[in-house]
């Protein structure tokens, strides 16, 4: 029996109702795996460092002020009405810390927690895609290889250090793509698709494909809607199946969407109805939430012609470029998957007329990844972009690197598949000649970093052994251009992980591969790059006094009596992290900028705005001050007017205090 009629009879074994005894597709060995690695870099990296000044600080602070105001339809940030995002990150956020209490590492539990549900969707798509070209007592090596990637890949664990929606995405994306697939597959009319057949209707994975797709629209607005039916569209368009379009039971669907998506932004335009704007700000006359949030935040967004432009512009090589570093190191094998995916699409026009499960399955897989990344990316290359605007595209491309490996897996326990063959030569090309050059490379730099870098003194604050480059500080990683060879010596030990680990990245997974033990080299491989991203979060928590304020907060605590006022020197986003750890509502000295401004000309706005002649009248009145400031000049400035306190300093930031 050829292998492909074996893979048939084993999926139609497993999927039929006459089988007595059901075959699963999924490993438990496999699941405890991801399982381990998602609770040793997600829970383990819970609870440090402290929140970061900006966006990360400033979510999970507008989840704190609805607990506090019980109003969970208007966001606020220090009081202000905050129209930049939809509720369900803030929801979530609030949710946890309903339950837990008011701590970070509670509310950043359900991005953990959403990582995890992102493994275990990949893990399960995989095995649909790639069932058929894994080896056949291990049908669940695609999945397994493609969670392994985003659980160690770097874009998504860096972007998941700190509490931006954009993993959700990805996680929806997942849901959507999969669940659309299983639609369409039972919409088959018998005789027309080699795929097995249940005979059951397709109602219920259209029902949940709306509510993903609300879901979707809830974390970050209508782009939420863009890439699901963008990619129904053209799967179908591609397929030459747009007839079935009306038979994925769209009114109900609709409805369903409605009822979990209206309400909230029906709430949100009836509270915040349009009021009269300045002149001078580029404003329309009126304008309210439906204004910010729909127009401003999306279409003005898109034509890079939001206000205010409080955001840096990627270019597009560049963005490109991110991508394939967010996915390291299994971009190595994009190359190889991507190709073998395009002669799918080549050799065979459509999975309906392909004349097998196999080939069929394979046709699925191709389309499906090729869309859906093309899709992110070619929006995201179209509009304005940020750097780590392409995760919702990185399970695709590690669904394609899991789905080489685990052909090349196949080929090592036997030659029966030319393709097979070809996989295993093809990871082993990709691994010499890419994969052991990058990682020798950086391990040789890391090494040598550690070893030549100056000893710092004995509490030396990292702030005086950096540079200050806030050209760079748009960027989610812009503080990285601050390091000097001065600073490198704070970080020794974290360079020396890496460095170690990238020789298990490179050269012990290689030993492994070319010896055919595939399944062991992908393992070492994942390990090694877990003690990689272990040694990048130890290195956050080195780095984390330039980029957050718990500790100044925590000096704060100590001392703060009812009546006592925190203000900010500057704007909101450089000590957003007070507000949290305070829980007080803080001044901001020339902070009318950025994130509160809009919000700032509602009726209903706090005092909270100042100038430098409004903060020196407060110094010397009677109502104790906790200024948290970058300015160096700021107590001699102060001292003039009445005596300055120091009271704490780190990472640059200083507290100080009138009494």
């Amino acid at each position: 029996m050829q292998p492909d009629h074996l893979y048939e009879e084993a999926l139609e074994h497993e999927t039929s109702p006459q089988s007595a005894t059901p075959r699963r597709l999924w490993s438990p060995v496999s699941l405890v795996i991801i399982f381990c690695l998602w609770l040793i870099l997600q829970i383990g990296g819970l609870f440090t460092p402290g929140l970061l000044d900006d966006v990360d600080s400033i979510y999970i602070e507008i989840a704190r002020e609805m607990l506090q105001r019980h109003d969970f339809v208007t966001p606020t940030i220090d009081g202000i009405r905050f129209f930049d995002k939809p509720p369900l990150m803030y929801w979530m956020a609030a949710g946890s810390m309903h339950l837990f209490g008011i701590h970070d590492w509670a509310a950043r539990l359900p991005l953990a927690l959403a990582v995890l549900a992102l493994l275990l969707s990949v893990y399960a798509l995989g095995i649909r895609l790639f069932a058929t070209t894994s080896p056949i007592d291990k049908p669940d090596r695609g999945g397994f290889y493609a969670a392994l990637a985003v659980a160690t890949s770097i874009g998504p664990y860096l972007y998941t250090r700190f509490y931006i929606p954009d993993i959700l995405l990805a996680l929806w994306m997942t849901l959507a793509v999969h669940l659309f697939l299983i639609a369409l597959n039972r919409l088959q009319p018998d005789g027309t698709s080699n795929f097995p057949q249940q005979h059951r209707s397709a109602l219920l994975p259209c029902l949940a494909f709306a509510a993903v797709m609300a879901a979707n629209v809830l974390t970050k607005g209508l782009i939420g809607l863009v890439f699901p039916i963008g990619f129904v569209l053209l799967y179908l368009a591609f397929t030459k199946q747009l007839r079935l379009l009306l038979k994925l039971h769209l009114i109900p669907s609709t409805l369903v969407f409605l009822a979990l998506a209206a309400p909230w932004h029906i709430l949100a335009a009836l509270r915040t109805p349009a009021i009269p704007l300045p002149a001078g700000f580029g404003l329309p006359a009126t304008g309210g939430w439906a204004w910010f949030y729909l127009y401003n935040e999306h279409i003005a967004r898109f034509l890079s012609k939001r206000i205010p432009h409080d955001y840096g512009q990627t270019p597009v090589l560049l963005f490109w470029l991110y991508l394939a570093i967010w996915v390291l190191p299994w971009t190595v094998f994009l190359p190889a998957a991507i190709a073998n995916h395009v002669r799918t699409l080549r050799n065979h026009a459509s999975s309906i007329t392909a004349n097998t499960l196999s080939i069929a399955r394979e046709h699925e897989a191709a389309l499906s990844l090729l869309l859906w990344s093309i899709l992110v990316m070619g929006f995201f290359s179209l509009s304005s972009r940020q750097e780590y605007y392409s995760i919702p595209a990185i399970p695709a491309l590690c669904l394609m690197a899991g789905g080489l490996l685990a052909r090349a897996d196949q080929s090592s326990r036997s030659t029966l598949h030319d393709a097979g063959a070809t996989a295993t030569e093809s990871a082993l090309h990709w691994h010499v000649y890419l994969l052991l050059p990058l990682t020798t490379i950086i391990a040789i730099v890391c090494g040598y970093l550690a070893m030549t870098a100056p000893r710092p003194a004995p509490g030396a604050d990292l702030a005086s052994l950096l540079n200050s480059n806030p050209d760079f500080y748009n960027l989610s990683l812009g503080h990285l251009f601050d390091l000097t060879d001065d600073a490198m010596g704070i970080f020794r030990g974290p360079l020396i992980a890496v460095a170690l680990s990238m020789l298990g990245v490179g050269l012990g997974s290689y030993l492994l591969r070319r010896r055919s033990f595939t399944y062991a080299a992908n393992l070492v491989l994942a390990a090694a790059m877990t003690l990689t991203l272990l040694a990048a979060h130890e290195g956050l928590v080195r780095f984390y006094p330039i980029l957050g304020s718990k500790s100044l907060a925590a000096a704060v605590n100590q001392d703060i009596r009812p009546g006592d006022r925190v203000i900010i020197d500057g704007w909101l986003s450089s000590g957003s992290s007070i507000l949290f750890y305070t829980g007080q509502q803080a001044g901001l000295v020339n902070g009318r900028i950025y994130g509160p401004w809009y919000g700032s000309f509602w009726p209903d706005a706090p005092p909270i705005f100042g100038t430098d002649d409004g903060l020196r009248q407060a110094w010397s009145g009677s109502q104790r001050i906790f200024l948290l400031t970058f300015n160096k000049q700021r107590a001699a400035d102060l001292a003039r007017f009445a005596p300055v306190h120091l009271l704490a300093a780190e990472g640059g930031k200083f507290i100080l205090s009138n009494r």
